[in-house]
């Protein structure tokens, strides 16, 4: 996919941002402050001030004084000239016209156009397993937004017995299991999958976050199926029964879902850019369509350090993507040079461990443990000799380490990793990869 080089409206034309996540609000502000002087209109469904999500299931559910944690303060919006509409979802974009529409029957003009959609908690089709909008008398939730965490620890509070059932046990699944469990309730985890986190890492980690949350209280199942959600026979209270296809049966205050998610591409495929796993991005986030962009977590694009497309779930990704997509725009993006991306990262916060991952383990073919202690750790995955990912438990060094290594293409001496010593970059770097 090539990019355009025109000359783009002299920095003086209307953008519109669809999201105000990480993703569109770091784009937002980096296009004011690369010399962007047109107008900026930042759009979102949420009502509130756009913050920060991925301490949701975290610090936000545990704190005793349940706030959100605004990304901007609304002074800076005013202060770079950013209008926001909040609490308006976009209805349709006629890429015609170059025209949005919003549900109040608002339409907007934009000569660029920014999707930083993102995605949607996916529901799986259980019989019973409807997440109701209301939040009079809900028992049935997802963890997406802070007015879900609001009505979780509502439900958390007001509940008898303070049982939850979370199907799930993705990240999203455990770190909340985390949370309640600090909070006093008892947690049942429901994962389909033989093991938790089956699909983004190895049976080691698995592993080792299986026997945290068994030994924290949390019974966690495994080989599950859930088929059906049922209100308990007893019409006097709100609980549920979460149904599996062995015929065993889990009572619950309340249910957490949190089995994946869905991208929310609907507006692209509206505007007729290309989709596939992902809105289709290039090396600067433009779409198919020269006008329209997109950025974050709905967006699939190229890797040069992977060799192939991908899609990340990943603050750091949404915020480079941004700069870089605001640089493109303003035409301050050096000239003759590669256009550089960040090594993917991510992090959960589950109890006393910090998990934190640098690189995609995907296609490894030999990992190497390095073992400080019990609580702290790290795994490093190889494809031959390439490194491809660093998983670290409570071990900053080896994240420091394994970043340090992918982003520069270096060797790594997997004996040094293997033997009793302390990580250094004198012991584990051999050289550059050819």
């Amino acid at each position: 996919m090539q990019f355009s080089a025109e000359e783009l409206h002299s920095n003086n034309g209307a953008v519109v941002i669809v999201g105000a996540s990480h993703a569109g609000v770091n784009f937002a502000f980096n296009l004011r402050q690369q010399g962007w002087t047109g107008s900026i209109t930042l759009i979102d469904s949420d009502p509130e001030l756009p913050y920060h999500r991925p301490p949701l299931s975290k610090k936000t559910l545990q704190s005793a004084e349940l706030k959100s944690t605004p990304l901007k303060a609304e002074k800076a919006y005013n202060d770079h000239n950013i209008d926001f509409k909040l609490g308006n979802k976009v209805t349709a974009v006629n890429h015609l016209t170059k025209q949005i529409t919003l549900d109040d029957g608002q339409c907007i003009h934009y000569d660029k156009l920014m999707l930083a959609t993102g995605c949607r908690a996916f529901i799986p089709p259980i019989s019973g397993l409807e997440v109701n909008d209301s939040l009079n008398n809900r028992s049935i939730f997802t963890m997406r937004t802070y007015a879900d965490a609001q009505a979780i620890k509502a439900a958390l509070i007001n509940s008898v017995d303070k049982h939850v059932v979370i199907i799930g046990g993705g990240y999203i699944g455990l770190e909340s299991a985390s949370s309640f469990i600090a909070m006093g309730a008892k947690v049942t985890v429901i994962e389909k999958q033989p093991r938790i986190l089956s699909r983004v890492t190895s049976a080691v980690m698995s592993d080792f976050l299986t026997e945290l949350h068994l030994n924290k209280g949390v019974e966690l199942l495994t080989d599950k199926d859930v088929i059906e959600v049922k209100p308990l026979a007893n019409k006097n209270t709100h609980k549920q029964v979460v149904v599996c296809s062995d015929g065993t049966e889990y009572c619950a205050d309340f249910i957490i879902v949190g089995v994946g998610v869905r991208l929310n591409t609907q507006l692209a495929l509206e505007a007729g850019v290309d989709v596939e796993q992902g809105i289709k991005v290039n090396e600067v986030c433009q779409t198919s369509n020269e006008d329209i962009f997109a950025i974050g977590d709905c967006t699939q694009q190229f890797s040069s350090l992977y060799q192939r497309w991908i899609r990340l779930e990943s603050v750091q990704n949404a915020v480079d993507q941004a700069k870089l997509a605001a640089q493109f725009l303003t035409g301050k993006l050096p000239q003759g040079e590669p256009v550089q991306h960040t090594v993917p990262w991510f992090w959960s916060d589950q109890y006393d461990c910090k998990l934190q991952i640098v690189g995609l383990s995907e296609g490894y073919d030999e990992l190497v443990v390095k073992q400080e202690s019990a609580q702290q750790f790290s795994v490093w995955y190889f494809k031959a000799d390439k490194l491809l990912c660093v998983e670290a438990v409570n071990y900053t060094k080896a994240y420091v380490l394994g970043t340090q290594a992918i982003k520069q293409n270096l060797l790594v001496d997997k004996t040094a990793l293997q033997s009793g010593d302390a990580l250094s970059k004198e012991s584990l770097f051999l050289a550059v990869s050819s």
